[in-house]
């Protein structure tokens, strides 16, 4: 599992994927911390053959007991199938994702961490020397889905809208918008279903100052490629399953 610093400040951001030895049939994925002095927060931890690899990743970056967070963006596998095993693993933690999918959630297991649950309209994480912003992207393509924005490291994770499906091998940043988009193009007609709600998270993210946007799959889109992304989605009619 690669390991990517994508922001560093007074608090970092850092990003891991590109696993050259998951198995063919299983999506690669993105999964991000937050890191502050004494706190953890990790974004979408991955599905629950991930658990080992991805443990062992963030303890070289905090111990056990700093890891106080966990975001899940929707309730796919891939985002959080995980969680039984991080509930054994941190006694003292806290979920963070949609109360509408808190019944279901619970079913890959959750005794021992903390729900808490994300109103329709989202909320703030606050991780002490950071708020981040918890941005509704219903419908997108879950029915209650959420991303997260860092409004000091100009970062918007956003879960699957902007993903591409590609070579575990290849490059960490766009860098060519224009040859990407082809890898962007079917999976956002196929899997976001409603032009509507396109339109009411373009408009939302658009008042936002993004310098890099982290999707759940594939690259990062940085500086003009952000607005490139948002006015080519806008263009883009999804809910095209023929």
């Amino acid at each position: 599992m690669k390991m990517n610093k994508i922001y560093e400040g007074a608090h970092q951001w850092i990003m891991y994927g590109r696993d050259p030895h998951k198995p063919d049939k299983i999506i690669d994925t993105n999964q991000y911390i937050v890191r502050t002095a004494d706190r953890c927060l990790l974004i979408d931890p991955g599905g629950i053959e991930l658990f080992a690899p991805m443990l062992a990743a963030v303890l070289h970056h905090a111990p056990v007991e700093e890891i106080t967070d966990l975001f899940a963006s929707h309730q796919d596998p891939d985002i959080i199938s995980s969680l039984g095993l991080w509930d054994q693993a941190l006694p003292n933690a806290r979920l963070h994702a949609a109360a509408l999918w808190e019944g279901f959630l619970r079913h890959f297991g959750c005794e021992t961490i903390e729900y808490v649950p994300i109103a329709d309209h989202g909320g703030v994480i606050d991780l002490g020397s950071v708020d981040l912003q918890v941005i509704p992207a219903h419908y997108l393509h879950s029915s209650a889905n959420f991303h997260i924005y860092d409004p000091q490291a100009r970062i918007l994770f956003s879960g699957d809208i902007g993903a591409a499906l590609e070579a575990p091998g290849a490059p960490m940043v766009v860098d060519n918008f224009d040859s990407h988009v082809e890898k962007m193009r079917y999976f956002h007609q196929r899997w976001m279903p409603s032009n509507q709600a396109k339109r009411v998270w373009i408009d939302r993210v658009r008042t936002l100052d993004i310098d890099i946007l982290a999707p759940q799959h594939g690259r990062l889109l940085k500086g003009d490629d952000v607005k490139r992304f948002l006015d080519w989605f806008d263009g883009l009619q999804v809910g095209i399953a023929v």
